[in-house]
């Protein structure tokens, strides 16, 4: 009896434990989210070794992806969730009508961290005051329309730097230049002067651009991105990280400090400007810190945002141009009608920005490179501020959501020959698009949304007058003569060509 007794007992403990086992795993199926569809994972790790024994470039695998499980997909990177959009439609309804929630950034590295002050910055920092007061800042005080007038004399003298760079170039190499490098340096020059207020030296516009460059390569992809807990074992990389950052901090407060002293006392210095993006940065008020109230940015914190101002605007602005005058010259045509619109409107003068309005075939040119060459191929990572849903599918929070931009400029179903470079689509007006997406996405190489480039209408002024200053004191050819404009490319900072662009150039004036 006692014997039954005792196997009743089992037998009700281990029903009990079934019955509890199942409640709870059916419990856990029905509350995991319903994540989009994606290539299955390896324990652990994900498909980040996938990706890595691909051997393919990262935008690369995501197209072989996008083929097969269509415009909306999930990778498994390590810890790290990732859902990559590729699709108009869904763009427009993640960024534009849910905008607000698909506005925040993912967690970061700590390497990271050390470069962003905590995420003390506009492209860093998470949705709400902060970002909403950094962000006001540089788009109200520095780069609205009046504002970014106020420095087209900045510009000028730049323009005339950059056009006698390519002149001397080419007298010194039998009338070849190179287009990335400076038009990199121009456009490095004029933001360096907005941001600090000064004409700079070339020695310390290059020292300046060297600092930038070893912060970005400071800051590439690590596994332990997607592995935090391996992070203790990059002792190695953290320490090179900080050397990084304090070389870049001394010598970005070098700068800080001289233009406080311009501000102090104009006249000790006679390249200073009126007004730079450094100015609005010493007013800036920041709320509830520390004590609470209202305080002052840091120095470190001012050199994280100077950093970001140079950075944002520099490696996008020069890969346009470098793309733009690579389709110019293997478009000889499309060469010349934007050359005959340039005389059409300002006759024998030179260029200004005043007149780039009036040149609505150059505008064309310049959509339909944006369109076909995006400087990057992924807008910044977002995040959503609470779990969402998207196509049916569940977006949960501290996923890392990715806009892969490629697929949208060049879909066939939103654009007639999309591989071919056609400026007669945007200038007929047979095709439109909306470049800030808020009547829809048809391309978007500046983002779109809530964290739309701050930086857009300034980048967009420095393209169209560099080009047509191009154009105007020169005319374009390949080289060599003989070898047709090599079109494939490569990823850095942005997506560069793989060969760099060097050309022919022939003085027209």
């Amino acid at each position: 009896m006692a014997s039954f007794s005792s196997s009743s007992t089992f037998f009700l403990i281990a029903f009990f434990l079934s019955g509890l086992i199942f409640f709870l795993t059916r419990k856990l199926i029905k509350n995991r989210p319903k994540l989009p569809p994606g290539p299955p994972g390896w324990p652990i790790v994900g498909n980040l070794f996938q990706v890595a024994l691909s051997r393919k470039p990262f935008f690369e695998y995501i197209e072989d992806q996008r083929r097969i499980y269509g415009p909306i997909f999930t990778l498994k990177m390590g810890t790290t969730t990732m859902v990559v959009l590729s699709d108009s439609n869904l763009v427009h309804e993640a960024l534009i009508k849910t905008g607000a929630v698909f506005a925040d950034r993912p967690r970061e590295n700590p390497t990271r961290i050390i470069f962003s002050c905590n995420k003390f910055s506009v492209n860093s920092a998470v949705y709400g005051p902060l970002w909403r007061t950094l962000r006001r800042n540089m788009v109200e005080n520095m780069l609205s329309s009046g504002k970014v007038k106020e420095f087209h004399g900045v510009r000028e003298k730049a323009m005339e730097k950059f056009v006698k760079r390519l002149r001397d170039e080419a007298k010194a190499n039998n009338g070849v230049v190179s287009v990335l490098k400076n038009a990199r340096f121009a456009v490095f020059w004029i933001l360096l002067t907005m941001c600090f207020g000064f004409e700079m030296e070339e020695e310390t516009v290059e020292k300046m651009d060297e600092i930038l460059k070893s912060v970005l390569i400071t800051l590439e992809p690590r596994i332990d991105d997607y592995f935090p807990i391996l992070t203790p074992f990059f002792s190695r990389e953290k320490s090179r990280a900080n050397l990084v950052r304090k070389k870049q901090v001394e010598f970005v407060i070098e700068l800080i400090n001289r233009r406080r002293r311009a501000m102090e006392n104009p006249a000790s210095d006679g390249t200073a400007t009126s007004f730079s993006y450094l100015d609005t940065l010493f007013d800036l008020k920041i709320d509830g810190r520390g004590g609470g109230g209202k305080s002052s940015a840091t120095d470190e914190e001012l050199v994280t945002l100077c950093s970001e101002f140079l950075n944002g605007g520099t490696d996008t602005t020069a890969t346009v141009i470098e793309w733009g005058m690579a389709e110019l010259i293997g478009n000889p045509e499309v060469q010349r009608k934007v050359v005959e619109e340039i005389k059409e409107t300002v006759g024998e003068r030179k260029v200004e920005e005043k007149d780039i309005e009036k040149m609505v075939y150059l505008k064309a040119v310049v959509k339909e490179v944006l369109r076909k060459h995006p400087p990057t191929f992924f807008v910044l990572t977002h995040s959503v501020t609470e779990p969402a849903k998207l196509a049916g599918y569940d977006i949960p929070k501290d996923t890392n959501v990715e806009f892969f931009l490629p697929a949208i400029g060049r879909d066939p179903k939103l654009w007639k020959n999309p591989e071919k470079f056609e400026p007669e689509r945007f200038y007929s007006g047979k095709e439109e698009a909306d470049i800030t997406g808020v009547t829809g996405v048809r391309m978007m190489p500046f983002g779109v949304g809530r964290r739309i480039c701050p930086g857009l209408g300034l980048a967009t002024v420095h393209i169209h007058l560099m080009l047509a200053r191009m154009l105007q004191e020169f005319e374009w050819t390949a080289y060599p003569p003989s070898i047709s404009v090599d079109f494939s490319w490569k990823m850095e900072f942005t997506i560069v060509m793989k060969n760099p662009l060097r050309a022919i150039v022939k003085s027209r004036v």
